[in-house]
């Protein structure tokens, strides 16, 4: 099974890359979606205040690697030839990726902080935040899971600070090269 990692700040593109695999055939495992289950099952709402909280609670508790362990057995469940794995927060969830699943390719996907701030204002999320300065906090706070590191192990890197045409066409190119007859 070959299982594509995407790495990326908040509101860098992920999104719209796993948008773009599924068009395409490709499953996609969302990390973030595990985070928001845990949220709801311990009766939260899905807030990115929340969601850090429990994010951050599950590292502390069960190791820098949590949600990437946490979301192996839907990766494996998919029993697809390509599964893409979309919210990857730290070089440890890279290094899980990596053993688990020899045949991992990691996308790094590179934003502005100004970019990415416009596009949270559009996007509407619950999770979502709403200044800049929250922005901040969120950015800080993913960063020291090793987002930062993460980025740095990226096989390939796309810069999203185009139009969504542009960067579309970027990413069916690189996801039919990664993934032969996606």
């Amino acid at each position: 099974m070959k299982v594509i990692g995407i790495v990326g700040m908040p509101a860098s593109g992920k999104g719209e890359v796993s948008r773009i695999a599924r068009d395409l055939g490709i499953p996609v495992v969302v990390m973030g979606d595990a985070i928001r289950e845990q949220v709801r099952l311990a009766g939260l709402e899905p807030t990115d205040a929340n969601c850090g909280a429990i994010a951050g609670k599950l590292r502390a508790d069960l190791g820098m690697d949590a949600i990437a362990r946490i979301t192996v057995p839907a990766i494996e469940a998919a029993a697809a030839p390509v599964v893409l794995v979309d919210g990857i927060r730290g070089d440890y969830e890279v290094a899980t990726f990596r053993e688990h699943f020899p045949d991992f390719t990691l996308i790094g996907i590179v934003s502005s902080f100004e970019t990415r701030y416009a596009r949270l204002a559009n996007r509407g999320r619950s999770d979502d935040s709403l200044t800049e300065e929250e922005l901040r906090v969120r950015d800080n706070r993913e960063l020291g899971w090793g987002l930062s590191r993460a980025l740095e192990q990226a096989d390939c890197r796309i810069v999203n600070e185009g139009s969504l045409e542009e960067f579309a066409a970027e990413v069916k190119d690189l996801l039919r090269r990664l993934g032969g007859n996606a």
